[in-house]
């Protein structure tokens, strides 16, 4: 100390010669923080007292007004000690109360403490006003503490910026008077993010804060985690955060309006130890559905999911779709990559039946809560009216649910065989008195006529009348007499449409019955005369 002080009074400062307001502002603020005996104390104040007064009297710098020290008693002895300026922190905090109720969504950003709170593994850089030896970058410790020069271990653990420059200003109380502390967030510490309720892959995920100490946000947290789920009600997001304060607090963000308006408030930066929970829709709004699935806030399309599908379709089961190759393989062949709907389900499946009715198409939704959902859809108005929000975009663990019809009419059918979703073609054999006798291949809306006409048509031994024989799904079989009429149209009774594996027999008619009666009553004695005609044509 003996040397500060000759330096001190070895300066213009102390000679009465103050260049400006300025100097002797700095050298009364040097004064405030060294810690000297009174003895000294009083002389280095005398001087700078001095000092203070001859700038005041003399005029320099007169349009900036001088604030003269105060004398304070310290050791018994009054000495001139300027006066104190608040500290100045780099990150000012707005102290908000914890609130433990849950906040509208309007209110999240004005009412959400976003202070940073440190915690092991912050790098923060720390500068005590003019003294440069105690300044300098930190890192906190496992344990939440610093190790400052000096005065040893500070815990920091939880504080704000602006709290931990208060706790190392009253650490240094002791060595240095009235410090003024600065601490700036120099990298954060990777954050620790729980993630809930309707996404991909829930669990607890380790985020890195990007460059400049951007922290991740909710929907970068989301993306992930994979994605929230078609059955994930995004109006009602509830982010928890506690941030070292003790009691948490919750605010409920509406991501709807993020992805409808472009609302970005909704899209809060994250801090560590932060929940995040996605709950599940009450009501399924399917044109919504369909448009979350089309966001990237939904799942990706490179997961693999797994769809069962029931009821009247030529192939019921469990199928797989997506997945790294973006592609399911069946016997139908390669799916196309992108979202899985109901269409590409029942096709995958066969395709539907005629006998379906679509206008009751079930899709059974298991949420992450263990809940069941029902998604009627109605397929007939996608025929009708084009309304393609009914096909909607499934997910892991759907299943799809195609009910029989009861009252389905005729050309009902054969716009449902003619749709895209029925299969491409059937089988049906036609046996007996026509040209082409055997199995054919026909479309799904070929009528019992047409499949005549496609085995070449009658030949003249046939009948009019046929026999229409059917294998139905619960595995019973009907057979029925159909009299045909090459003029009729599509008629449940008289021209009905055939389904797969139909079998049509055409009968003879009255003379070929009798041809084959006659002939095969005669056919043994015609094969006695033969060797008698043989041997009376050689002589």
């Amino acid at each position: 100390m003996n040397e500060a002080l000759i330096e001190l009074k070895s300066t213009d400062v102390f000679l009465g010669s103050f260049e400006s307001m300025a100097t002797l502002k700095v050298t009364l603020m040097k004064l405030a923080t060294m810690k000297l005996k009174p003895q000294r104390t009083l002389l280095v104040g005398a001087w700078a007292w001095l000092g203070a007064v001859l700038v005041a009297g003399s005029g320099v710098n007169a349009a900036e007004p001088l604030a003269l020290p105060i004398l304070q008693p310290v050791g018994g002895l009054s000495v001139p000690v300027p006066t104190a300026q608040p500290p100045v922190q780099s990150v000012p905090v707005q102290s908000v109360p914890a609130q433990p109720a849950t906040q509208p969504a309007a209110q999240a950003v004005a009412q959400l403490s976003d202070a940073y709170a440190l915690g092991p593994g912050d790098a923060i850089a720390i500068t005590i006003f003019n003294v440069p030896e105690y300044s300098g970058s930190q890192q906190v410790s496992a344990n939440g503490s610093l190790n400052l020069p000096v005065v040893g271990s500070v815990n920091v653990n939880g504080l704000t910026l602006q709290q931990a420059g208060g706790v190392i200003s009253a650490a240094y109380q002791s060595e240095l008077r009235y410090p003024q502390v600065t601490v700036v967030l120099e990298k954060p510490r990777p954050l620790r993010i729980a993630i809930s309720g309707e996404v991909s892959r829930p669990g607890l995920y380790t985020l890195a804060p990007e460059g400049d100490a951007q922290f991740p946000t909710v929907a970068q947290a989301l993306q992930t985690a994979g994605g929230v789920t078609q059955a994930a009600d995004l109006r009602s997001v509830q982010l928890r955060r506690a941030n070292g304060q003790g009691v948490a607090q919750a605010v409920t963000l509406d991501l709807w309006e993020l992805l409808s308006n472009g609302d970005v408030r909704q899209d809060l930066a994250l801090r560590d130890g932060d929940a995040i929970v996605i709950g599940e829709t009450s009501v399924v709004n399917i044109a919504e559905t369909n448009r979350l699935s089309a966001s990237n806030l939904a799942s990706g399309t490179d997961q693999a999911i797994t769809v069962a599908v029931v009821g009247e379709v030529f192939r019921p089961g469990a199928y797989e779709f997506g997945g790294a190759s973006a592609s399911a393989e069946g016997a139908e062949g390669t799916v196309a990559k992108g979202r899985t709907t109901v269409t590409q389900v029942v096709q995958q499946a066969g395709g539907i039946k005629p006998s379906a009715d679509l206008r009751r198409i079930q899709v059974r939704r298991l949420t992450r809560s263990g809940a069941e959902q029902l998604i009627d859809l109605d397929f007939w108005a996608l025929l009708q009216s084009g309304d393609i929000s009914q096909d909607l975009v499934l997910q892991q663990s759907d299943t799809v649910i195609i009910p029989l019809a009861t009252d389905a009419t005729p050309s009902e059918v054969a716009q449902l065989a003619a749709a895209n979703f029925a299969p491409d073609e059937i089988t049906v054999n036609v046996v007996g008195e026509v040209e082409q006798p055997g199995l054919l291949k026909v479309t799904p809306n070929t009528t019992l006529n047409q499949a005549v006409l496609a085995a070449g048509g009658f030949n003249r031994r046939a009948t009019e009348t046929v026999e229409l024989i059917r294998l139905n799904s619960n595995g019973s079989v009907t057979q029925r007499q159909v009299e045909v009429n090459l003029e009729t149209g599509i008629d449940a009774e008289g021209n009905p449409l055939i389904l797969n594996n139909d079998v049509i027999v055409v009968g003879r008619n009255g003379r070929a019955r009798f041809n084959d009666s006659v002939e095969s009553i005669l056919s043994p004695l015609l094969q006695l005369t033969s060797p008698l005609n043989l041997l009376f044509r050689m002589f």
